[in-house]
């Protein structure tokens, strides 16, 4: 797999830290962004720059997408100019988070074309995709998933999920519905202590220490919300937009998503009130604003 070209759509906070970890491993990366310095910067640490998602496919064996919509992977992949008009690549990793609905939807117009596709969304963001530590969740082809493996491994640690398409998006969703989720209870519960009096580190220890511990009193409100810098790295509007589809989708299988529409709910007020590019963090503003406190040490 050493001397495969890869291909690499889509650079942003996300992207551009696994584009250069692939690099850094030795491979021939063709990177493809809108913005002209995030390609800039990729072809300084020695990638080559394409004009458009069917260039890279023209010109890689393998093409990975990292990009922030359903609606922008389906055009990516296939839609006029997208990556199935390429003539050398054979197979597409997506490592958005989509849904199931489009994995199966670009799986099967890849399909028709005799070429494969694999959803691959990943978690552990910024600090993960820098490190090379993400959990990839993977689904697709597993007779040729072997070939594809030692590739993602250099980003995280694999999972392989089942071969029907979407399989990893479903389990992406169910991830990151249960982070938010314990990022809005836990800000309630902080509220309600610093209210109270309490010193919000010290809550923070006590219920890591005790049976309430989750990644939000382990990590966001700790060094993202306390210090009052709200800078997690993840944008609000991406989160309404997964937990959202995840609510949809739980939806259309009939499993009722009471706790997580009201999940969705406050992520949609903090999108209204602080706007989509603010960092997911600020669901503790609207928790801090309604209770009439603000979460940090005294």
């Amino acid at each position: 797999m050493a001397d495969q070209v890869l291909g690499f759509i889509g650079l942003g906070q996300m992207g551009s830290r696994m584009a250069a970890r692939l690099l850094e491993a030795g491979h021939s990366v063709v990177v493809n962004d809108r913005s002209e310095a995030a390609v800039a910067a990729l072809v300084a640490k020695g990638a080559i720059a394409a004009a458009s998602a069917r260039e890279v496919a023209d010109r890689a064996d393998i093409v990975l997408a990292s990009l922030p919509t359903p609606a922008v992977v389906r055009a990516v992949a296939i839609g006029p100019g997208g990556v199935l008009e390429g003539q050398r690549a054979r197979r597409f990793v997506d490592l958005s988070t989509t849904g199931p609905r489009v994995a199966g939807e670009v799986a099967a117009a890849f399909a028709e074309a005799g070429r494969s596709t694999f959803d691959a969304p990943v978690s552990g963001g910024i600090g993960g995709a820098a490190k090379g530590s993400l959990a990839i969740m993977v689904s697709g082809p597993r007779g040729e998933y072997d070939t594809l493996e030692p590739i993602l491994q250099v980003l995280g640690r694999t999972f392989f999920c089942g071969e029907k398409p979407g399989q990893a998006q479903v389990m992406k969703l169910c991830n990151n519905l249960l982070s938010v989720a314990a990022l809005v209870v836990s800000s309630e519960a902080l509220a309600m202590g610093v209210k109270a009096g309490l010193d919000p580190e010290l809550m923070c220890e006590v219920i890591n220490a005790s049976s309430g511990r989750n990644s939000a009193t382990q990590e966001k409100i700790p060094r993202h919300v306390i210090p009052g810098g709200f800078d997690f790295g993840f944008a609000t509007g991406l989160s309404l937009k997964d937990v959202g589809l995840c609510v949809d989708e739980a939806g259309a299988m009939g499993v009722p998503m009471i706790v997580g529409s009201a999940v969705r709910q406050m992520m949609a007020v903090t999108s209204a009130t602080f706007g989509p590019d603010s960092d997911m963090t600020a669901v503790a503003r609207t928790v801090e604003q309604w209770a009439g406190v603000e979460i940090r040490k005294p």
